[in-house]
Formats: C-alpha cells, sequence, structure tokens
C-alpha cells in the first residue's frame, strides 16, 4: 500500500492539534477555578510574577500555565514587555468578570467531566446498553449550566423569543410557560426576570438539578412565580400552556417523536412550542466541520447514551438536523414548523405550532 506523504503530514497535523487541546482542557477547568483568567481580565497585561501573586498560585506552574494559554490563542502574550493579557473577545468568552457565563470555560468542564464516564461508555459500546444523564459527573452539569447561561443571557429574550409570532406580547401581558429538560433552571428564571406577569413550571426528570432550579429561584428572587418539579418529558403535568420550550434537549430524550406528542395535549390550541437545538445540516457531510466533530463527539459521550438509557427507538444525536426534527414535531401531531432564527455557530430556533 503506497503512502500519500501530504495526506499523513496532514493527518499529524491534526492529531497533533487535537492532543494539544484535549492537553489543554483541564488547564482551561484549573485556570477557570483559580481566577486566572479573570485576573488576567481585571488587571492584564501582567507578568508571571502579577498573575501568581494576585492569585495566590505558585508563579512556576503559572508560567507553564500561560505559555499553554497563549499558544492555545486564549491568553495574548507580548513578547517586548513580556506580559500576558486577555483581549476584550477572550475576556468574554473565558472570563466571569460580569457574572458566571464564561461559556468556553464550561465547554471545557462538560469536555473534562464526561470524559470520566469513559469506562461506562466503552462497555455501552459492546453492550448496547444506556447511560443516564444522571450517571455523570456533577461537573458535566455544573459546566452544562454555565454554557447555557451565555446564550440565555445573550439571545433568548433579546432575539429568540421575538423572533417567534406572537409569543413576546403574550408573555409579556401574562401566560402559562412549561420549560421540559430546564436542567439548573437559568432558561425558566432568565425568562421569569423578562416577564413578570407570566407563570412558569420547569420539568427534568433529574432530580438534582431540580433542586438547583429551585434553590437558584430563590437567590434571584422569582419563586413565586416560578416552581420546578421532577418529570420526564413525556409525563408532566398540566395542560393549556400558552407557551412551551426546550432547549438543547429534545436530541437526549428517548422518545422524542412521544415527547412532541405529550407537548401537543398540553398546549394550548393557539401555543407555541419553541425548540432549541445544536446547528446542524441535514446530512453527515454537512457536518464534517470543526461545530460537528464537537457536536458529535459530545453526544457520542451524552447525548445518545442518554437516549438510548430512557429505551429509545428513535435516537437523534445532537445533529440531527433540521428535517428530522420536522419529521419529530409533525409526527407529534403539530402542523405548523418554522426555523425562526438562528444564532451562529451553536444554536438553531424552531418554532412549532397546533
Amino acid at each position: 500500500m503506497s503512502i500519500n506523504e501530504d495526506r499523513l503530514e496532514e493527518l499529524i497535523e491534526t492529531a497533533t492539534t487535537d492532543i494539544g487541546a484535549i492537553a489543554y482542557a483541564p488547564l482551561a477547568v484549573i485556570g477557570d477555578r483559580l481566577g486566572l483568567y479573570d485576573a488576567l481580565a481585571e488587571h492584564g497585561p501582567l507578568t508571571t510574577s502579577d498573575l501568581a501573586d494576585r492569585t495566590d498560585t505558585a508563579e512556576r506552574y503559572v508560567r507553564e500555565w500561560l505559555a499553554a494559554s497563549a499558544a492555545s490563542d486564549y491568553v495574548s502574550y507580548d513578547p517586548e514587555t513580556e506580559r500576558y493579557s486577555l483581549s476584550p473577545e477572550q475576556a468574554l468568552l473565558l472570563a466571569d468578570t460580569e457574572g458566571p457565563a464564561s461559556p468556553l470555560a464550561g465547554l471545557f468542564q462538560i469536555a473534562t467531566a464526561a470524559g470520566k464516564a469513559m469506562p461506562e461508555i466503552e462497555t455501552a459500546f459492546r453492550t448496547g446498553e444506556g447511560v443516564g444523564w444522571h450517571e455523570h459527573d456533577d461537573e458535566v452539569f455544573q459546566g452544562m449550566m454555565r454554557t447555557s447561561e451565555f446564550d440565555f443571557k445573550e439571545s433568548l429574550v433579546s432575539d429568540w423569543i421575538p423572533a417567534l409570532d406572537g409569543v413576546d406580547e403574550k408573555l409579556r401581558e401574562g401566560a402559562r410557560v412549561a420549560d421540559i429538560g430546564c436542567g439548573h433552571g437559568e432558561s425558566t428564571i432568565t425568562m421569569a426576570r423578562a416577564y413578570p406577569n407570566s407563570t412558569f413550571v420547569g420539568y427534568d426528570y433529574h432530580e438534582g438539578s431540580v433542586e438547583a432550579a429551585r434553590e437558584r429561584a430563590a437567590t434571584a428572587g422569582v419563586a413565586d412565580r416560578v416552581s420546578f418539579e421532577v418529570a420526564r418529558a413525556k409525563e408532566y403535568d398540566g395542560g393549556e400552556y400558552d407557551f412551551v420550550t426546550s432547549f438543547d434537549c429534545l436530541h437526549d430524550m428517548g422518545d422524542p417523536v412521544g415527547v412532541a406528542k405529550h407537548v401537543r395535549e398540553t398546549l394550548a390550541d393557539d401555543g407555541t412550542w419553541m425548540i432549541v437545538e445544536p446547528l446542524g445540516g441535514d446530512q453527515v457531510e454537512e457536518n464534517l466541520n470543526p461545530r460537528g466533530r464537537m457536536f458529535y463527539s459530545v453526544s457520542t459521550m451524552l447525548c445518545t447514551p442518554n437516549a438510548v438509557d430512557q429505551g429509545g427507538s428513535h435516537t437523534l444525536g445532537a445533529q440531527a438536523g433540521e428535517e428530522r426534527l420536522r419529521e419529530v414535531v409533525t409526527g407529534g401531531g403539530f402542523s405548523e414548523f418554522r426555523r425562526a432564527t438562528e444564532t451562529p455557530p451553536f444554536d438553531m430556533v424552531l418554532e412549532a405550532k397546533p
């Protein structure tokens, strides 16, 4: 078999990039936890000693961490002054200077924590059995909350809901809302803050997340009109909801068509279901890019095993594509379905009506 040397070099370069990313992931989590990014954002440019002093950390470790971060393009370095800093863009994605968002730090947290389930996932490859969301390390849930929080803060109320037909007006006047797969409740709480005349119920099958959501709602001062209940998406209570939401979770569910049917049954005749899902093409070849690689990989470790664990015969995966999602939603009894908007590179917002 002949070897194409140019192609071999390309693969080596790709592997080097990937291994570097894997090696940097725990360093990103460490930098986030120790406040290294925050200190750079607030006080940079800093020398290695400056940063170590401000964060009460060991300079020799900080020196190597900074070099790795600069080589990864997550930190900026000035060779003339030998100082490090964060650009506004780097700070937006990695630092917590305006609240616990920092979406890249959250994604690194998910990636490192998901890897802890590798033995279980390897076994699942052999047996075909599932690994439930509740079986993963708590850091997965924390990271998911942080990355989602950034999306909700930046887009949910300002872009996504206004793109829907008449929903913003309903929520301002006063509506009943069900948030399916609410996790730690950030989506529910964000909407409640923006629409004080409406009432909200968040549902999630993971009891630990529901408990955390209740605490967050109390802290946010919205517990008088926000509640959280432990329930699966096909079984939550109530009816005649004016608005139902599901954020990046429909593809995780074992029976998404069954979920769509239950949403239809609990939705008012003039209601709306907003479905936010990862942005992706309908065909595999459309997703063979860095974004698709991330979503397919996360889906292999988290989303698909959870759907299989729920007895899924229709496991979508995180790159389901708009047409497969359309089939699921219309199969559940909805007659109207459209892409209302999108927020590249990660999110598409779908609107379904009875």
